[in-house]
């Protein structure tokens, strides 16, 4: 048997090290967070080969005095917290005391700090944790500090790290989270030498999200603001058009930390549930605010996984506010023949706040305007103004410093599904025998029959489930179904919620059951082959859980009823349809998430045709 002996100080502070720092992005993050918690307004962050070769980060904080320099580099040392108590109401960020320990075992670091009342700054220079100098320096006040050859006395840590470019994305993607979690702070990012993100630290968190996403999503967001007993959450949702097919757009801070929990994922996914297709994930910016007695924060090292004291009452109102927030609203996508070209175009930047530096004139589009203005935001410093006259719209500073020239669309104001609207449908035609046109002010609308009745379907079963109405029709002679073993097994689960839609059946002796009564709404369909497609998806209803879930899951089914592309419907029901569309609380959307309507607008259209150049 090995004997067992002490490790050296040495060896324990790179294992510590390995807790904290895994790669150049878990430098900048501590770092940065130190710099917010030092009180910073601006904060500058410089990158070279990925971070792995040098790291600079700068900021105007409170600084450190001299003596406290070299206490900050020892383990568990911290001024954040005094007792085990302090973890309960801790509000900074860096407070667990091993980050710069840390850094220091496995790195050569530099650091130089000045408080305001010094006259002198103090430069400290530590390497694999052994103090090499401390001197007194010119500075200005605040800190920076400057870490060189990541990993340079573990070679078997820095060779698993990924390439330059790589690390360099990573230390992009947390600079831009942090600069979406405080806003009132102006962040500078530059890797080898070429700046990739300013930030104004205006506090408009809009701004942020335009500097960070670019306009097209900025443009498309909507307010969200609850509060109730049990969080206070700010800040903004994407319209569903602005989906992505992961959750890497998911960004919600608690306490201004960026946090990952599968609790509040679930809740904005399910409220976005009917809005988007399977397997995309919504855009949102939130800001939350809990009781420190409601978290466990102390959770992971990263500090970036916590636990909640009420899960349920958490996911239950965050679920409720933000389907409030989607549902009521007109989510008609304002399509454009050039959209895939202007999609792939690079975002561009708000403009510097320097005085007297005047922008060249373009010629703007008329249909620009509204976009740039929910970009920016109310808070901000510029303010659009339309010239009808010149066909051109122009941005100028409120205090009229400088002039800026952007391009906007201008959105339609009215909602085209409303009781007031409807008298002013112009129904033309159909179109592929699938494709309604009406034409409604100065827009085409093009409504997918088949979405449209399957939503009206989807809502009028769910609405009658919830609302214990539910009818249904017999039918004479009863139809006769040969089941095999699954599809009987699947009855006999679920017959009492089959029976609840409105499907009633009796055993006719062997495999063989009889079909009663449908729901009325599918009576004169084939009932049948609709019946017989709900129990084959006995492993989908199996899934679900609650029976809500299943109730639910069978009245998404039963939409196999709704009219199909390529039947060919009468004026009549046409306009039958669109009527029933403004009853849904959400009939922009099909129970599978795709797009029941969507508009073009006569300006985009006579564009095509050269009437306006």
């Amino acid at each position: 048997m090995a004997k067992i002996a002490l490790l050296s100080q040495e060896t324990i502070d790179k294992i510590a090290a390995g807790e904290v720092i895994d790669r150049p992005s878990s430098v900048v993050k501590e770092l940065v967070e130190n710099s917010i918690d030092a009180g910073a307004t601006a904060v500058t962050i410089e990158i070279k080969e990925g971070g792995i070769s040098m790291i600079r980060i700068t900021d105007n904080g409170c600084g450190m005095e001299k003596e406290q320099v070299p206490l900050a580099f020892l383990r568990h040392s911290t001024s954040k917290i005094q007792s085990v108590e302090d973890l309960l109401s801790v509000s900074t960020l860096g407070f667990r005391g091993e980050a710069l320990s840390s850094i220091a075992a496995v790195a050569q670091v530099e650091l130089i700090t000045k408080t305001l009342p010094d006259l002198t700054g103090t430069r400290y220079v530590i390497e694999g944790s052994k103090e090499i100098s401390m001197e007194e320096i010119g500075a200005p006040e605040g800190t920076t500090f400057i870490v060189r050859n990541l990993f340079y006395n573990t070679p078997a840590r820095r060779k698993f790290l990924k390439t330059p470019q790589t690390e360099g994305s990573y230390i992009h993607t947390l600079v831009e989270r942090l600069a979406l979690s405080h806003p009132e702070i102006s962040f500078q990012l530059i890797i080898n030498n070429q700046p990739k993100l300013h930030t104004s630290g205006n506090s408009n968190p809009k701004d942020v999200i335009y500097q960070v996403y670019g306009r097209e999503i900025t443009a498309s967001l909507l307010e969200l603001r609850e509060e109730n007993p049990l969080f206070l959450v700010t800040g903004f949702i994407g319209k569903p058009q602005v989906s992505r097919g992961n959750r890497n757009f998911e960004n919600y801070f608690i306490n201004k930390r960026y946090i990952k929990s599968s609790l509040i994922a679930k809740g904005i996914e399910d409220a976005y549930k009917n809005f988007l297709m399977q397997h995309q994930y919504p855009f949102c910016v939130l800001y939350f605010t809990f009781d420190g007695q409601m978290l466990d924060v102390n959770v992971h090292p990263a500090k970036m996984e916590l636990r909640f004291s009420q899960n349920e009452g958490i996911y239950q109102a965050l679920y409720d506010c933000i389907k409030g927030c989607l549902t009521n609203r007109e989510h008609i996508r304002d399509v454009s023949l050039d959209e895939e070209k202007e999609r792939h175009k690079p975002n561009v930047p708000l403009p510097k706040q320097h005085p007297a530096e005047p922008f060249e004139k373009n010629r703007l589009q008329q249909e620009k305007i509204e976009e740039i203005r929910a970009a920016v935001g109310k808070d901000s410093p510029y303010e659009p103004k339309y010239e009808r006259k010149q066909e051109q719209a122009r941005y100028v500073p409120k205090e009229q410093e400088e002039t800026q020239y952007v391009q906007e669309e201008l959105k339609y104001e009215g909602r085209f599904l409303s009781e007031q609207s409807k008298h002013m449908h112009r129904i033309i035609g159909q179109v592929f025998d699938t494709y309604w046109l009406v034409e409604f002010n100065d827009k085409l609308f093009l409504i997918d029959q088949h979405a449209a009745h399957e939503k009206v379907l989807y809502e009028r079963t769910v609405k009658s489930l919830k609302e214990k109405e539910y009818t249904s029709q017999r039918i004479s002679p009863p139809v006769i179904l040969s089941l095999d073993t699954k599809e009987e097994a699947a009855l006999k689960e679920y017959k009492e919620e089959l029976s609840r839609l409105g499907f009633e059946t009796q055993h006719f002796g062997g495999k063989e059951y009889a079909l009663c009564s449908v729901p009325d709404n599918l009576f004169s369909l084939d009932t049948k082959q609709i019946f017989l497609e709900i129990l084959d998806n006995s492993n989908e209803l199996h899934k679900c859980g609650t029976p809500e879930t299943v109730l639910e899951k069978i009245a998404s089914m039963s939409c196999k009823a709704a009219v199909k592309g390529n039947d060919a419907l009468s004026y009549k029901e046409a306009k039958a349809l669109i009527t029933e569309l403004l009853e849904l609380d959400n009939p922009y959307f099909c129970p599978h998430g795709r797009p029941t309507i969507i508009s073009m607008s006569k300006y985009e259209i006579e564009k095509k045709f050269k009437r306006i150049v």
